[in-house]
């Protein structure tokens, strides 16, 4: 247990930044079955907008160090490729 002032203070906001960090990846991971799942489908459209709102709290979460920076540039790349592989065979 932590002995000094600031060090019980310390451990409150590493407890508030863990739920915070959690419930962001949580967010992540949802978005990112949703896009898989359309893309599986070959819903476009859907698709599209889905993978444009997981960009979008990808690029969120990489400025704040909550994934890391290439992490989240792989994985938008990736789900983009397939994303562009529905529009040649359809």
């Amino acid at each position: 247990m932590a002995n000094k002032k600031a060090a019980l203070k310390s451990l409150r906001q590493d407890k508030k930044k863990h739920e915070r960090n959690k419930s962001a990846i949580s967010e992540l991971r949802t978005l990112t079955k949703k896009a898989e799942a359309l893309i599986e489908e070959k819903k476009r459209d859907e698709a599209d907008a889905a993978l444009k709102q997981l960009e979008s709290r990808m690029d969120r979460a990489a400025k704040t160090n909550q994934i890391k920076k290439g992490n989240a540039s792989r994985k938008i790349s990736r789900l983009r490729s397939h994303w562009a592989k529905i529009g040649a065979s359809a």
